[in-house]
């Protein structure tokens, strides 16, 4: 049976539009190009809902997706735009009344404590938001009866997590994958990836040129680009330019795996 996966967001971190920006593609009345913090939600066999990420936009990416709840969250790094969200994960932990369960590095696990103490405190305040966290590494580990394995890439110098499910991975926020970790992204059916912009390198995201030879080499059968900045140009243009097994993923897709 089939799996599906929604883009949540797929913008960089400061979101397109970006605030007070005069750019054209800031400018854009194409629904295409605003674009979200990145995150994607997954729904398994069994209607199970995982998120993967959970940054600043995430109450509005629920509510305009429809969404109602998370069974579990795996997050990829501790940057900002990938779990300042978190608070809002409360109405959901007040209907399930638990925990929310969050799969991450634990050194992320730190950093989400360092962020949000007061959902950590011996006795908490009432409304406060509560959440279960599993550290995991490079093992591979169940959700119900769904099997993740984590990529381990690099974001610069910060060791961080992808995962994959099925034939499918999701990749956000690198800028290098060892050797040792492509023989887990050899001829998938989707990767899904970050691509923050056309040529201008960056020190801690792919770009353009280095997606096209990495997608050469691993040979994905469709590969979806994320993490998506104003820089890059206007949604239809990356479209029309871009063979057509690698696409520029927006905000509401969704695809079947």
């Amino acid at each position: 049976s089939k799996m599906k996966l929604k883009f949540l967001g797929t913008g960089t971190s400061q979101g397109i539009p970006v605030i007070g920006s005069t750019h054209p593609v800031c400018l854009s009345t194409d629904q295409k190009d605003k674009r979200l913090r990145s995150s994607v939600m997954i729904t398994d066999d069994d209607g199970k809902k995982i998120l993967i990420d959970c940054g600043p936009d995430f109450r509005q990416q629920m509510l305009t997706n429809k969404e109602n709840t998370v069974d579990a969250l795996l997050v990829t790094h501790e940057h900002n735009d990938h779990i300042i969200g978190l608070d809002d994960l409360r109405p959901i932990i007040f209907q399930k009344k638990q925990d929310v369960s969050i799969y991450c590095l634990p050194r992320v696990g730190n950093e989400i404590k360092n962020r949000f103490p007061y959902a950590f405190s011996e006795i908490k305040y009432p409304g406060a938001p509560s959440f279960q966290l599993n550290f995991i590494n490079e093992e591979i580990f169940k959700l119900g009866n769904t099997e993740i394995t984590p990529i381990n890439v690099l974001h610069h110098q910060l060791p961080i997590l992808g995962f994959k499910i099925k034939n499918l991975v999701y990749i956000t926020d690198a800028s290098n994958i060892s050797e040792e970790e492509k023989w887990k992204l050899k001829n998938l059916d989707f990767l899904i990836i970050n691509c923050l912009r056309k040529t201008e390198p960056h020190i801690a995201h792919y770009i353009l040129p280095e997606i096209l030879e990495l997608v050469e080499e691993l040979q994905p059968k469709t590969t979806y680009l994320t993490h998506i900045s104003n820089k890059f140009g206007f949604h239809q243009e990356i479209e029309n330019e871009l063979p057509e097994h690698i696409r520029p993923a927006y905000d509401g897709l969704e695809i079947e795996f």
